[in-house]
C-alpha cells in the first residue's frame, strides 16, 4: 500500500467460506475448496474478485487516510456442500495459525466467514476457526467479522469477536458489505470508537422461499434494521435469518446489533428486531412453489413466455449435491412442445460421457446417487458437447468455478448437462455457453436453487419454485432433525416466546 500522513496500521486478512447442509451426506474436503479457490499468503491478493469481499476492503484500505500494510493469510473457498471432514477443518486452522505468526505485530484481522459451516464432529466450524485465530492473535487485538446473513450465530463466535457486520441483501452484497465493515473496523483499529455489541437468538427456522430482501416479511425485516443505522442508533444491525438445512446444537435465527460504546441501546435494538421477525414468523412460511407436474405443464405452455424451474430441493448454492432426477423424469415422460436445459452433477456419468465421441449415442444411468430423496434413471442421447475444468462466470462473488469433466447430452428435447462437481447448478447463462450453447435458444431452464435467479434474468420471463423433495426442501418441517434445540418454530408448538 502507499504512504500516507498518520499512523501505520498492518491488518491480517483471512477469508474462509464454504455454507453446510448437514442432510447432504457426502463430505467437503480441501479438493473442494480447490475447485473454486485456495490461496495462500500473497497468493490470495493474485486473485481479487471484483464482486468479492476481499475487493471492499481492499478499495476502503486504498482510500483511507492511515499507512495499511495487508498481510493475506488465507482464502479457502467452496461450494456449498456437505460437513468438512475433520482433517479439512484441521488443516484451514493450521494454515491460518502459521500465516499469523506469533500475532502480536497486528493492530486488527479482518476475517470473512459464511458462518453456517459444520465439520465432521464440529457443529460450529466458524467458532473453531475464530477460537484458532485467538489462540494467536490475542484478546486486545480487534477481529472484524464478515458473515454471509444465512449464518447461525453461535456464543463461540460471538465471544471471539469485537465486530460483526452480515450481507444486507438477498441475493448477496459481499462487496458492499465488506467495504462498509472495513471502514467501520479502521475505526476500531485506529482506536477511534469502542465498539458494543448484543445480540439475541430466535427459537425458528424458516424454508427459504420468504427468503429474498425486496419483497415480503424479509424486506420488512430488513428495512427496519436499515432504518435503525440511518437514524444513528447503531453502527452495525444484522439480521440472520439462518439457512434452514443445518442440524445442530445452536440452530435458529438471530439478531446482532453494534454500537459505539452503548450496550443499552444494542440490547434494546435487538430485542425489538427479535421480536419483529417473531411475530412474523407465519409470514415466512407463506409457500410460493407448484408441483412438478404442475410446474412443467406451466412452463411448456407458449403464453408464458421463457420459464425458470426452481428445483427448491436440489438446491446446489444452499448445499445439496446436485444429482436430483425429479423435474428431469418428469419432463423425459411428458411429450413437451418446447425444448429445456437441465443441469444435474453425477461424477461416474459425466466421466463416462467425457470419454466418448461427440455425436455418439450414449445409454447410460444418471443421478439420484447421493442419497435417499431420489433415485437414478436411465437415458439415451446424443452427446452434443464435452468440455473441461473451471469457467468464468461473470458477476458471481467467486469469479469462477470448476465442473470437472462435463458434457451436453440431448435426449429428446431436453438437453442436459453433465457434470463432474456440482458447479452452480446451472444458474448462469455461460456455465452453457462454455459448451458453446446458447440458453436464448431454449424455453425453459431448470436451476438448481431456490432464489438465485438474477444471472439468468435477461433472458427469462418468469421463474417457477418447483416443490421437490431433497436436501434443500422447502418442507423443512420433514427433515429427519436430530441436533437442533427444540422447541422450535415450525417443528413445535411455541407460543407466549418473548426476546
Amino acid at each position: 500500500m502507499s504512504r500516507k500522513e498518520g499512523r501505520n496500521l498492518r491488518i491480517a486478512l483471512i477469508h474462509v467460506m464454504q455454507e453446510t447442509n448437514t442432510f447432504n451426506p457426502l463430505l467437503t474436503t480441501l479438493a473442494d475448496f480447490a475447485n473454486v479457490a485456495f490461496l495462500e499468503g500473497e497468493l490470495m491478493l493474485s486473485r481479487v474478485d471484483p464482486n468479492g469481499p476481499t475487493a471492499g476492503c481492499i478499495d476502503v484500505i486504498n482510500s483511507s487516510e492511515f499507512d495499511i500494510q495487508v498481510v493475506p493469510i488465507l482464502r479457502a473457498d467452496a461450494q456449498s456442500g456437505g460437513r468438512l471432514s475433520s482433517e479439512t477443518l484441521s488443516e484451514l486452522c493450521r494454515i491460518i495459525q502459521l500465516g499469523l505468526g506469533d500475532g502480536t505485530e497486528f493492530d486488527g484481522l479482518m476475517v470473512f466467514l459464511h458462518g453456517a459451516a459444520s465439520a465432521d464432529g464440529f457443529d460450529d466450524v466458524e467458532g473453531e476457526v475464530l477460537s484458532a485465530i485467538r489462540q494467536v492473535a490475542k484478546r486486545h487485538i480487534p477481529i472484524a467479522l464478515m458473515l454471509d446473513h444465512h449464518a447461525n450465530v453461535t456464543h463461540k463466535m460471538m465471544d471471539q469477536v469485537d465486530l460483526l457486520m452480515a450481507f444486507r441483501t438477498q441475493p448477496h452484497d459481499p462487496y458492499e458489505t465488506a467495504r462498509d465493515l472495513t471502514k467501520i473496523a479502521l475505526e476500531i483499529f485506529s482506536k477511534k470508537i469502542t465498539p458494543t455489541m448484543a445480540w439475541k437468538k430466535i427459537p425458528m427456522i424458516t424454508h427459504q422461499e420468504q427468503f429474498l430482501t425486496a419483497s415480503g416479511p424479509m424486506k420488512e425485516w430488513f428495512d427496519l434494521a436499515r432504518r435503525f443505522e440511518a437514524e444513528g442508533k447503531a453502527l452495525s444491525i444484522s439480521l440472520f435469518p439462518m439457512q434452514p438445512w443445518l442440524d445442530v446444537s445452536e440452530a435458529g435465527w438471530s439478531v446482532v446489533v453494534v454500537t459505539d460504546n452503548d450496550q443499552t441501546a444494542a440490547q434494546e435494538i435487538a430485542v425489538e428486531l427479535a421480536n419483529h421477525a417473531w411475530s412474523k414468523r407465519g409470514q415466512f412460511m407463506v409457500l410460493e412453489n407448484m408441483a412438478v407436474t404442475d410446474a412443467i405443464v406451466f412452463a411448456d405452455d407458449p403464453e408464458q413466455g421463457k420459464i425458470l424451474l426452481s428445483d427448491t430441493g436440489d438446491s446446489v448454492l444452499g448445499g445439496s449435491p446436485g444429482d436430483s432426477t425429479v423435474i428431469l423424469e418428469a419432463l423425459l415422460a411428458r411429450e413437451m412442445q418446447h425444448n429445456s436445459l437441465v443441469p444435474i452433477t453425477d461424477p461416474v456419468a459425466a466421466r463416462q460421457l467425457a470419454s466418448s465421441q461427440i455425436g455418439e449415442m450414449v445409454t447410460l444411468n444418471l443421478g439420484g446417487w447421493s442419497n435417499s430423496f431420489y433415485s437414478p434413471i436411465q437415458v439415451t442421447g446424443r452427446v452434443k458437447a464435452i468440455r473441461e475444468g473451471a469457467v468464468f462466470l461473470q458477476g458471481l462473488p467467486q469469479g469462477s468455478v470448476d465442473m470437472g469433466k462435463s458434457a451436453i447430452l440431448e435426449v429428446g428435447n431436453v438437453s442436459i448437462l453433465v457434470t463432474e462437481f456440482s458447479g452452480v447448478g446451472g444458474i448462469h447463462p455461460d456455465v452453457y455457453r462454455f459448451f458453446d450453447v446458447e440458453p436464448n435458444d431454449f424455453k425453459m431452464f431448470v436451476m438448481k436453487t431456490a432464489s438465485n435467479f438474477q444471472y439468468m434474468r435477461e433472458i427469462t420471463t418468469k421463474f417457477v419454485r418447483v416443490a421437490t423433495p431433497g436436501p434443500t426442501q422447502s418442507d423443512v418441517q420433514s427433515l429427519p432433525w436430530s441436533r437442533i434445540p427444540r422447541p422450535m418454530f415450525p417443528l413445535d408448538i411455541l407460543e407466549g416466546w418473548s426476546a
